[in-house]
């Protein structure tokens, strides 16, 4: 009959069944993913006393320092402590920061975790991300007025963050790739383009069949020749105009004597590069590589992992990247794959399950009551921390202790109203 309720059996068999272990797993995961963000920071202790910290996590507090005011960052003990009630902007990571909290840029607040700091840190960078904006577009994250789903992702060497459409590239898909350079970067680090012939990892919007063309209908790619003058036939001609194609064509067949033919197949024209090794024992990495010909692209660059053990570490080299500023690439703690495995290491070290620990030798009756426990605890916390988050505010530990105490009590009040018969 239309609308007659099912069984009570026939409700329970379409309720999904989940175990104690299956809820533990997934608590046990959101927890390492937080972890891994926040790479073991201390969230008691002021991260001043150990100056320019190699990466952490870190926050700017739009209250104390709003936009118009000097820029200034804290770590995630202050977010805490000095800046529970505060309204803040979650920067991720930055590399040799120095904890900024109340410090002559802060005008009526005092450190409560370390309050004899120095006037400034001069070492440290800043950028609008400390103003709560992002990428070249300068806008908010989340951005309210965005209605275009898309990545974020941060550039390895500003370490600013950009949407995946103002890139001039696009993104290739998330496990492709480990770091991105922006272009300002890439224009900043020129030396990168003959590396990026051999390591990066590109991908080639299927729309325009991989030639970038300017307005003027030239490519706006930029060839490097050979600075040896060898290697004369290499030249990307994804790259190169399509009504300059036969011309490259011609120069391809006259160096290999053989007759042109407009019908070869795009593939052989294409630019094939020798497996060189960039592990060379002796001479410059980078100078072998720009004995071949690349390209110079207005375009960021994708890398695989460790791309940057492939970096040249000569003499020269190293006073190149010292005067670039960029010498933490040679850096292999300076990832942010190193910084979040480190933190799941000292979580893993740290941290003992004891639920996890005594869920084996429990019954199935005391499985059920803690399980049934634990999903009433689980939905009157989330409820609880959603308040917090719809508001932008910081959860304190005086917040949490008064959680904890209100749940007790409705436990205890459930508890003295059950009626118990005797049969």
């Amino acid at each position: 009959m239309a609308g007659a309720e099912e069984p009570a059996g026939r409700q329970l068999e379409l309720e999904p069944v989940v175990s104690l272990v299956d809820v533990l797993e997934e608590d046990e995961e959101l927890e390492n993913e937080a972890c891994a963000v926040l790479g073991g920071s201390d969230s008691e202790k002021c991260s001043y006393s150990q100056g320019s910290v190699k990466r952490q996590a870190l926050y700017a507090c739009s209250t104390c320092t709003p936009e118009g005011e000097e820029p200034a960052g804290i770590c995630l003990a202050c977010s805490y402590e000095c800046h529970g009630s505060h309204k803040l902007f979650e920067l991720y990571t930055k590399r040799n920061f120095r904890c900024d909290c109340g410090n002559s840029k802060f005008k009526n607040l005092e450190c409560k975790l370390f309050p004899d700091k120095a006037k400034v840190n001069s070492g440290n960078k800043y950028n609008d991300n400390f103003f709560g904006l992002y990428c070249i577009c300068k806008r908010p994250y989340p951005d309210p007025e965005d209605e275009i789903p898309d990545v974020m992702i941060q550039c390895v060497v500003c370490e600013d963050w950009f949407h995946g459409r103002h890139l001039g590239a696009i993104p290739p898909e998330s496990g492709d790739f480990q770091e991105m350079v922006c272009q300002a970067c890439m224009k900043h680090c020129s030396f990168l383009w003959a590396y990026a012939a051999q390591l990066a990892v590109t991908k080639i919007s299927a729309e325009d069949d991989g030639l970038v063309l300017s307005v003027d209908g030239r490519s706006d790619q930029e060839v490097i020749k050979p600075e040896n003058g060898d290697h004369q036939d290499r030249i990307l001609i994804k790259d190169v105009p399509e009504h300059g194609k036969d011309a490259i064509k011609e120069v391809k067949a006259e160096n290999n004597n053989e007759p042109s033919t407009s019908s070869s197949s795009e593939s052989d024209l294409q630019t094939v590069f020798k497996n060189q090794s960039l592990n060379t024992e002796s001479g410059c990495k980078l100078q072998e590589l720009k004995a071949e010909q690349f390209i110079k692209k207005d375009t960021a660059t994708y890398w695989p992992l460790n791309w940057r053990s492939k970096l040249c570490t000569c003499q020269d080299c190293m006073k190149m990247y010292g005067d670039l500023d960029v010498l933490f690439l040679t850096d292999e703690y300076d990832t942010a794959l190193a910084y979040e495995n480190k933190g799941k290491i000292d979580q893993a070290t740290d941290r003992r399950d004891p639920l996890m620990d005594t869920l084996n030798s429990m019954n199935r009756v005391q499985q059920v009551e803690l399980i049934c426990e634990y999903n009433d605890l689980k939905t009157e916390l989330k409820d609880y921390l959603k308040r917090f988050a719809d508001e932008g505010t910081v959860v304190k530990r005086e917040d949490i202790q008064q959680f904890f105490e209100e749940f007790q009590s409705k436990k205890r009040r459930r508890v003295d109203g059950m009626q118990y018969y005797c049969s």
